[in-house]
């Protein structure tokens, strides 16, 4: 027997149809704007896109400082147990002009989050996505002493800590707010070793561009300075500036720099090198922008204008008188000393400060209680050198 459908059977069938229609329509049209939005989402402009997405990977602000470096991502081990193991995911990297910090022996490592870039679109100034982590090793007779570390927070600022190895070289404790001033350290200078303050940290990062110090285009340049003092090895994998952008891990670098090698403008090997010694140890502090601004001391050497910034340097230095008062006690006018007297190492009290014994006078101010001889013998033989009044004479090796 056959069976007609009652048309209002009929109407409530086709009626459904066209809610089924209509659902499909709507999910579609729902997934298409998702896939618009996320499409928004993953065009990064000047590194903005990549922030806010970074956000899902990065630290909240009131989050207290891991007690243990093994809980900041930097070291893992088997089931549980802290071992000197980095990620796969964290890049080491090896600036060109170190630090001077009494001879320590340091490794360095950064970490990005999944997906972030950093922007380079002022070359001078890199941006790094919130979530970012860097790591600075210190070791003594091939002995870790602390490990600094410091953190791109999801609100953008930046936090530092810094962590004391346990003698069993396993894993390391968060040091108090106010650093360690005397920690027993076999290797360092009088056995002892000095574990900076978080506002130590600030002072010295947060007194130029960036925050960030020694991972840089000048710093990362394929091209590294032959005869800088201190130099060291590259370590195995590590990263510099060509690698980051082979990666994606650098973008928006202009191409007036992407297109060249970074390197120190100057008149002669000696003063590249005296010029990125000075880069690296003074000129986070003494630069342009930083609360030492009004000092007119610009240490800092610029990749987008490096002929322009190293002559800013010499006019901030080269025959500038000094206010600085000698400690010495020999000389009858400080007021003629200069900052760098050209063939007068004795009138130069850049040389002076670099050379002092004493903790109100030196310079660095802070991270040092040993002279850097290697280093003041470079910045003596600049000061002696008959060409500096042609900073920017081409030097052939």
């Amino acid at each position: 027997m056959s069976y007609t459908a009652a048309p209002h059977h009929r109407s409530v069938a086709q009626a459904l149809a066209r809610a089924r229609r209509l659902v499909v329509r709507v999910q579609a049209g729902a997934l298409l704007v998702l896939m618009l939005l996320l499409v928004v989402v993953a065009s990064p402009a000047r590194g903005e896109v990549t922030e806010r997405s970074a956000t899902t990977f990065a630290t909240a602000p009131d989050t207290p400082l891991p007690q243990r470096l093994s809980e900041t991502g930097l070291l893992y081990g088997a089931d549980g147990v802290p071992g000197r193991v980095v990620g796969a995911d964290t890049l080491p990297f090896s600036p060109q002009y170190p630090l001077w910090s009494d001879g320590a022996s340091k490794r360095r490592w950064i970490r990005l989050p999944p997906g972030t870039f950093i922007d380079a679109s002022d070359p001078d100034a890199w941006r790094f996505p919130v979530g970012t982590r860097l790591w600075k090793e210190f070791a003594h007779a091939g002995r870790p002493i602390e490990t600094r570390f410091i953190e791109r927070l999801a609100d953008g600022r930046w936090r530092f800590a810094t962590y004391v190895w346990n003698l069993q070289g396993t894993d390391a404790l968060l040091a108090p707010e106010r650093g360690v001033r005397a920690l027993p350290a076999p290797g360092a200078p009088g056995g002892l070793y000095a574990v900076p303050s978080r506002a130590d940290c600030r002072a010295c990062h947060e007194g130029g561009p960036s925050p960030v110090l020694g991972f840089g285009a000048l710093q990362l340049s394929p091209e590294r300075d032959p005869q800088v003092p201190h130099a060291e090895t590259p370590p195995p994998g590590h990263t510099d500036l060509a690698d980051l952008q082979a990666r994606g891990l650098l973008r928006l670098l202009p191409a007036t720099v992407a297109q060249t090698t970074p390197r120190i403008a100057a008149a002669s090997a000696v003063a590249r090198s005296a010029l990125g010694y000075l880069h690296a140890n003074c000129g986070h502090c003494h630069n342009h922008t930083g609360p030492l601004a009004a000092m007119d001391m610009a240490l800092l050497q610029s990749v987008a204008d490096a002929a322009g910034s190293a002559r800013r340097t010499w006019a901030s230095v080269y025959g500038k008188t000094s206010r600085f008062r000698s400690d010495r006690g020999d000389r009858g006018d400080d007021a003629e000393a200069q900052r760098i007297a050209p063939g007068r190492v004795d009138d130069s009290t850049l040389l002076q400060r670099m050379a002092s014994p004493h903790v109100m006078s030196r310079m660095p101010p802070m991270g040092v209680s040993v002279v850097d001889v290697a280093g003041l013998q470079l910045i003596r033989q600049w000061i002696l050198d008959h060409e500096l009044s042609s900073p920017l004479k081409e030097h052939t090796p």
